[in-house]
């Protein structure tokens, strides 16, 4: 197979260029020269999504995989320059494209968004109609949702990861058993690869089942694996929000129950599973991403249109205190 790679030096893109190398896929890389380009690839060519695509005005390849998380014109542009030459194209989306809150259960063909508008939900979904405006039954809808693992650029498990390796009391959102739904960027990139393989089209949400990994799962692998100094202090959610604490982003991946818990942790992904998709277990996916954040010689990489993530250590302090 011949993949081109939009991107394929970050998070998403990176995890996929190395697993069609690891399948001896010939693969080409488009970036604009900034990243490390992963070992193996076939070839490298420069260029920039916002207004550089002379370098994509030849070749053909078999299938192509975009990241892109900002405006439409641009998935639009790259789209329309590669027609006729790729065979189908995967666009990474997400599951946020579906209307807020989307219900418990719900599923692919829960009502999205409109695509004109300028938040997340809406370039993401801006994207896929560009997408399957040219590529019809070609485009493939990757929604994702909760991804984590090695190259994370965001910051979630890099967050916990960090602060139970500080030891102490920790803060620890709950219900212990609280149902976890996200998917290891690794086990997205090798079903992304067999979907392209399989001709498969239209919207897969992609993500693990929920309950999968629980609130208690998670954070006893993120103990476990930066050297058990951390003492787990949980706190029902009522305390952590009457506390101030924002869930999902000051307590990155945690939502209390309630509507958006079932819309982040409690999808139906049936489909995915039907076509293949394997979720490994989330003390691989611990232990991987801390074994590649002792490796950084320096700070974790942090996406620019992301906000910083993490709890605030004197209101930790300070809600730990009454918790005694």
């Amino acid at each position: 197979m011949r993949l081109l790679m939009l991107g394929g030096t970050g998070f998403v893109g990176r995890a996929t260029a190395e697993a069609a190398v690891k399948r001896g896929w010939e693969v080409t890389v488009f970036h604009r020269g900034r990243g490390q380009v992963p070992d193996g690839v076939a070839a490298v060519v420069i260029g920039d999504r916002e207004g550089d695509l002379a370098g994509l005005a030849t070749g053909e390849w078999d299938a192509v995989v975009d990241t892109w998380s900002a405006a439409p014109a641009v998935v639009e542009a790259s789209a329309s320059a590669l027609a006729g030459r790729v065979g189908r194209y995967a666009y990474v989306s997400s599951r946020s494209v579906h209307v807020y809150p989307s219900p418990a259960g719900a599923d692919e063909t829960a009502p999205v968004v409109a695509g004109g508008g300028e938040d997340y939900a809406q370039l993401k979904r801006g994207g896929e109609i560009a997408v399957t405006e040219s590529y019809g039954d070609a485009a493939l809808l990757l929604r994702a949702g909760l991804i984590l693992g090695p190259y994370e650029d965001v910051g979630r498990l890099p967050w916990w990861l960090n602060r139970t390796a500080r030891g102490g009391r920790v803060l620890a959102p709950g219900p212990r058993d609280l149902p976890l739904q996200y998917i290891d960027v690794r086990d997205l990139a090798e079903w992304t690869l067999d979907a392209l393989t399989a001709g498969l089209g239209g919207a897969y949400g992609l993500v693990s089942p929920s309950g999968h990994a629980t609130m208690g799962s998670f954070l006893d692998a993120c103990v476990q694996e930066t050297g058990g100094a951390a003492e787990l202090v949980w706190a029902d959610p009522g305390t952590v929000i009457a506390a101030g604490i924002e869930p999902w982003m000051d307590l990155p991946v945690w939502c209390p129950p309630g509507e958006m818990h079932d819309a982040m942790h409690r999808g139906n992904v049936s489909k995915a599973l039907g076509a293949g998709l394997t979720c490994r277990a989330v003390e691989e996916t611990v232990a991987d991403t801390w074994a590649w954040l002792r490796s950084l010689t320096g700070p974790p990489p942090q996406r620019s249109d992301r906000p910083v993530l993490g709890l605030d250590p004197e209101v930790e302090r300070r809600v730990l205190a009454g918790l005694r």
